[in-house]
């Protein structure tokens, strides 16, 4: 008896707190007040919910592979959101919501995330290091990604204007995909030190030592965290309508859309790098952030272009002139970075600042 109480017991009913929440706003016509505070507290949550499942999956499988776990997990839900709205908006507004949410991304995971662990990090560790030959990979491959899909359809004269042919988009697809890959197998096979807090032997070591949940445990904590995660984007869909009103009402531009929403599906990796940088393990953080940028970018573009494709839509990907100077100072930074095996707050503050313009512009344009 003590059993089943101990199941229904406070902890538990709270964790279906965020899936309630999502059922009720899919099945109401209006979010009034109540409910869209209700939303709000429950998107929280499962955010907090979807980082805490995270680390418990790290635990057993190794810091370096629990973060690809998760940057595919809020990848691929991320992706369906995209579809999702894209389906539903007007063909204008529908055409760049992928361009505008994942350059977002990148803009987010560069500047916004690595500028907040480095200036925790580096407030109380001096120096945090990290693998520059796994740094190095990870910032080669999403600049090469982010031109490929965001700068050179600028550049092609298959179609006038920002746009790939399909046979364009078939082939940046079909790159990107096999790109993806072989940083997956770097990263579990091939190349697993590079990418690394702790080495193989540490690791065991720090298995004996600390608590490891078992496989039920960590089979329950993926199940945890996909729930959460969908639970993040469904909220973050539903509260979509309220937050177009109010960047209508701000006189915002159409494409700080896509920023709200890739922080909102970002929110996840954020708190789970912020707290790797915390413990002075920068590389997860950058696995984190890096990864889920190349993720993004890998996975949501084929995805889109065949969704475009097969139901004859636009899809926007070239960026304007203010904007492909920004990635371009992006990767500079990151660079400069990231060029030794140490950094520091100074270089948080940085990208955080590069960041913040990038915010400030989008809304004064």
């Amino acid at each position: 008896m003590r059993d089943h109480l101990n199941l229904l017991s406070t902890k538990h009913l709270i964790s279906f707190f965020p899936i309630i929440v999502l059922i009720f706003a899919m099945l109401s016509s209006d979010m009034g007040i109540v409910l869209t505070i209700a939303s709000s507290v429950a998107l929280g949550y499962a955010i907090s919910s979807a980082v805490h499942s995270a680390e418990e999956i790290s635990k057993r499988t190794g810091p370096s592979l629990g973060a690809i776990i998760l940057a595919l997990a809020v990848t691929i839900i991320e992706v369906g959101l995209i579809v999702s709205m894209m389906a539903s908006l007007p063909s204008d507004e529908g055409a760049v919501i992928a361009r505008d949410t994942v350059f977002s991304t990148i803009m987010i995971v560069t500047n916004g995330i690595l500028g907040i662990c480095l200036i925790i990090g580096g407030s109380r560790h001096k120096e945090l290091g990290f693998e520059p030959q796994g740094t190095s990979s990870l910032i080669g491959l999403l600049c090469v990604l982010s031109a490929l899909t965001l700068v050179i359809p600028n550049y092609t004269v298959s179609m006038e204007g920002p746009y790939y042919s399909e046979k364009q988009l078939i082939f940046i697809s079909f790159i990107s995909l096999i790109a993806y890959g072989f940083l997956i197998w770097a990263q579990t096979m091939t190349h697993k030190h590079f990418f690394q807090v702790v080495s193989e032997e540490e690791f065991k070591t720090l298995e004996i030592e600390q608590y490891v949940p078992t496989k039920a445990e960590t089979l329950a904590a993926c199940i945890k965290m996909t729930i959460n995660l969908i639970a993040v984007i469904g909220l973050a869909k539903a509260l979509s309508p309220k937050i177009s009103l109010f960047l209508a009402y701000a006189g915002a531009p159409e494409a700080t859309l896509g920023i709200v929403i890739a922080l909102l599906v970002l929110a996840p990796e954020t708190l789970a790098a912020v707290n790797a940088a915390k413990k002075n393990q920068l590389q997860t953080s950058l696995n984190l952030a890096l990864g889920s940028g190349a993720a993004s970018i890998a996975l949501t573009i084929p995805v889109v272009s065949a969704y475009t494709i097969w139901a004859d839509k636009k899809l926007v990907l070239g960026l304007d002139q203010k904007n492909s100077a920004f990635l371009i100072f992006t990767f500079i930074c990151s660079c400069l970075t990231f060029s030794r095996t140490k950094s520091t707050a100074l270089h948080g503050v940085i990208h955080l600042l590069l960041l913040v313009s990038f915010v400030a512009l989008a809304f004064m344009p």
